[in-house]
């Protein structure tokens, strides 16, 4: 069963960011039949506190091997000053930069307007593109305005969040298919 994790990268309790990961998550879960972990950068921010790996608490340990032991992950994260928040750059600076080689993964972002759209190409794929991840075509910024009643209401954005859902159920299946084939 392929392990799919999320990360909400808010450093306080932000229902729209984790509304939104754990929505794309499940979705892709029930496309794939993977199991399911949330991280929450929130409720991991006193632990970040710290400079190096050695340094961690249990609970970001765990947390830090989730990610490293991961087969599909949804990044999400609010705009702060044009792009991802600091801690969840710190959480990311802890993890392995060889444990996300060849893993698919859904961007996400979260902000103010539209004028922040542009975090998800010139700030998320850089920073996967360093761990060699495979990051999916189609990434979704979604405006506050965009929410209603805690949804989604914009059906053009709801098609996107569609197409990512579809995009990481297929590159899930083309790396297992890779890796059995190489495991052959």
């Amino acid at each position: 069963m392929p392990k799919l994790v999320a990360i909400a990268g808010s450093p306080s309790p932000d229902f729209r960011t984790r509304s939104l990961v754990t929505d794309v998550l499940e979705r892709m879960a029930q496309e794939t039949g993977g199991s399911t972990i949330l991280i929450d950068v929130a409720e991991l921010v006193q632990s970040l506190a710290v400079r190096t790996r050695d340094e961690v608490s249990p609970q970001l340990a765990h947390s830090l091997r989730l990610m490293e032991e991961v087969d599909l992950l949804v990044v999400g994260s609010p705009v702060y000053k044009g792009s991802y928040t600091g801690f969840f750059k710190h959480f990311m600076d802890l993890v392995d930069y060889k444990a996300l080689a060849g893993v698919p993964v859904a961007l996400l972002a979260l902000g103010g307007s539209d004028r922040h759209a542009l975090v998800i190409d010139h700030q998320l794929r850089p920073l996967f593109s360093f761990f060699n991840a495979h990051t999916l075509p189609t990434g979704v910024f979604v405006s506050d305005s965009a929410f209603t009643d805690g949804h989604i209401a914009d059906p053009a954005i709801r098609k996107r969040l569609s197409i990512l859902v579809h995009e990481g159920a297929e590159a899930l299946r083309l790396r297992a298919s890779t890796r059995s084939l190489r495991a052959a």
